[in-house]
């Protein structure tokens, strides 16, 4: 499982790769690029769907929708110049705390 985590670099480097390419048919460019309330707005639907989700106790929906929203906040995070790594130092610090 712990190896399964490292995934989240690679997926991060297939974002930044995305973004680059400025291919108009990548999910991430398009999405990206037509601004931060469209990323916001999805994650939004995401963090909504991911509630539904818990509260019907449906495992394989809660999961797959944890997936999106992680995935999409991964996005804003990049369009606003962050990294997850960035999120996951302040989690160490607190935990260091």
């Amino acid at each position: 499982m712990a190896g399964n985590v490292e995934f989240l670099n690679q997926l991060e480097t297939i974002i930044d790769e995305r973004l680059s390419s400025g291919n108009s048919r990548s999910y991430v460019n398009a999405l990206v690029t037509s601004g931060l309330d469209r990323v916001l707005k999805k994650i939004g639907e995401e963090a909504g769907e991911v509630i539904i989700a818990a509260k019907n106790g449906d495992k394989d929906e809660l999961l797959n929708e944890s997936a999106d929203l992680l995935f999409h906040l991964m996005l804003v995070l990049k369009s606003q110049g962050y990294a997850i790594g960035d999120v996951v130092d302040i989690l160490v610090k607190r935990h260091d705390s």
